[in-house]
C-alpha cells in the first residue's frame, strides 16, 4: 500500500514538473490546486480514507455525533426564525457524510416538525467522499430527505434557497497564493523546476487583487514575512451570498480575524500539511498524499459577505458555540446512562471538541451570517454567562479565563 502511494506521489510530481517545463513557474496556488484536486492523483481525488482515525486528520463530526446534534439544534432555531414551511440546508463539502447523518438523526428523534420541513442538499467534488456519502446516507436518500447538487453547476443557475448554507472545514482547503514582503514590496512565491526538483522562486504578483487584499484590511506585513491569501474563499463567499435568497451562512473552520492572522510572529504564515495525523510544513513532499491547508481569514469572508448582502451575525470559538447550545448538559445526560468507565471515555473524546488549549475548541471558529432577517438572535452565539451550567462535577467545565 505504501509503495502504491509513493508511486502515485511520484507520478504527480512528474506531471507537475512537465507542466512547469511547458508553462514556466506557476503560482503556489496552482501547485496546491494540482496537489489537492488533480483528477487522477490529487489528494481529494485519488481515494483512500482521509478523515478519522485511519486517515490524516480529524474533523468535529468524526469525534462524536454530539457535534452534529449541536449544529442541528442551531439549524432548528434558524428554521423557527425563518418561519417558512420548508427549510433548506446546503452542506458544502460534506466529507464522509457524518455531519449530515448526525444532523438528520437528531432532527428525526428530537424535532419532528423541523425534520418534516427539512430539505438537505450536499455539494461534493471528491469522488471517494461522494461514494461514501451515498452509502452512508442511502436510507435518507430513499425517503427523499437528501439530494446531491452538481458542483460544476452550483451557483450558476437561477435556483436559490431559503435556509442555511453550511460548511465544516471547507475553506481552509481552498488553494492559496503565497506572498512575501521583499525589500519593501509585496511579491508572490512561485513554484519552478530545478534539477528535476520543485523549488520556490519569488516574482511579481500574478493577480492585482493580492495587493488590494491587504490594503482593504489595513494589514502591513513585516520585511521577510510570508503570508497566505485565499482569493478563492472570497469568490466562494460571493457565490454563497447570491445563492442564498433568505436565511443564514454557517461556516466552521480554523483561523482568525485579519489583524490577528497576519501578526509579525506568524512570520512564516500558517500553511500546514497533514499525513497520518502528523503535521509538516513542507508541501513539496508526499505530493497528493498529504493534505495542505492554511488558516482562514474571517475578516475577508465578513467583508465579502457584506458586499453581497450577507449581514454579519457573529463569530465565536467552537467551544463557546457548543457550550451555548447545551453540549455540557448532553454530556451529563449521557454520563448518567452509562458506566463510570463509559463516562470517562466519553469525556476524554469530547474534550477534543471543546478544550480551548489543546483541542479544537479555541482555534476552530463558528461564523454566522444572515440575509433577509433583521438582527437574528441565535443560541449558539450567546454569552456563556447567560446560560445555566450543569451541576455534576464530572462534567468538563470551560476555562474560566476564556469565558466572557
Amino acid at each position: 500500500m505504501e509503495t502504491e502511494r509513493e508511486s502515485r506521489s511520484e507520478a504527480l510530481k512528474r506531471w507537475i514538473l512537465s507542466r512547469i517545463e511547458k508553462k514556466g513557474p506557476v503560482p503556489f496556488s496552482q501547485f496546491m490546486e494540482w496537489c489537492l484536486y488533480h483528477p487522477q492523483y490529487g489528494y481529494y481525488s485519488s481515494g483512500g480514507v482521509r478523515i478519522g482515525k485511519e486517515g490524516d486528520y480529524y474533523t468535529g463530526p468524526c469525534v462524536h455525533p454530539l457535534f452534529g446534534a449541536m449544529v442541528a439544534k442551531q439549524l432548528s432555531q434558524m428554521a423557527e426564525i425563518l418561519g417558512e414551511e420548508n427549510f433548506e440546508v446546503v452542506e458544502m463539502g460534506g466529507g464522509r457524510g457524518f455531519l449530515c447523518q448526525d444532523i438528520l438523526n437528531w432532527a428525526n428523534r428530537n424535532a419532528p416538525h423541523f425534520f418534516k420541513g427539512l430539505r438537505y442538499f450536499l455539494v461534493e467534488t471528491s469522488p471517494s467522499f461522494l461514494k461514501e456519502q451515498k452509502e452512508r446516507l442511502h436510507s435518507y436518500e430513499k425517503e427523499g430527505k437528501i439530494r446531491w447538487m452538481d458542483p460544476a453547476g452550483f451557483g450558476k443557475g437561477k435556483n436559490r434557497i431559503s435556509g442555511c448554507i453550511l460548511s465544516n472545514e471547507l475553506v481552509d482547503a481552498f488553494p492559496v497564493h503565497l506572498v512575501v514582503l521583499d525589500s519593501g514590496q509585496l511579491k508572490e512565491i512561485y513554484v519552478t523546476r530545478y534539477n528535476d526538483q520543485l523549488r520556490e522562486v519569488v516574482g511579481e504578483l500574478s493577480d492585482p487583487g493580492l495587493l488590494s487584499y491587504f490594503e482593504s484590511m489595513s494589514v502591513t506585513l513585516q520585511e521577510g514575512q510570508r503570508a497566505e491569501v485565499n482569493l478563492r474563499a472570497m469568490d466562494w463567499m460571493g457565490k454563497m451570498g447570491l445563492f442564498l435568497n433568505k436565511g443564514f451562512v454557517l461556516t466552521i473552520d480554523y483561523g482568525y480575524l485579519a489583524q490577528e492572522l497576519y501578526l509579525p510572529h506568524r512570520r512564516h504564515g500558517t500553511l500546514l500539511c497533514y499525513h497520518q495525523h502528523q503535521i509538516s510544513e513542507n508541501p513539496y513532499e508526499r505530493l497528493g498524499e498529504q493534505d495542505i491547508t492554511s488558516h482562514v481569514n474571517f475578516t475577508s469572508l465578513i467583508t465579502k459577505g457584506e458586499e453581497v448582502g450577507l449581514g454579519f451575525t457573529g463569530l465565536v470559538s467552537q467551544y463557546r458555540f457548543l457550550i451555548a447550545l447545551g453540549i455540557l448538559q448532553e454530556i451529563e445526560s449521557l454520563n448518567q446512562e452509562g458506566s463510570d468507565l463509559d463516562g470517562l471515555r466519553l469525556r476524554l473524546s469530547l474534550m477534543h471538541l471543546i478544550e480551548p488549549e489543546t483541542g479544537m475548541g479555541e482555534i476552530f471558529k463558528v461564523m454566522i451570517q444572515h440575509k433577509g432577517i433583521d438582527k437574528p438572535l441565535l443560541d449558539g452565539l450567546r454569552d456563556l454567562n447567560s446560560i445555566p451550567w450543569p451541576t455534576r462535577s464530572a462534567t468538563i467545565p470551560p476555562p474560566l479565563e476564556s469565558v466572557s
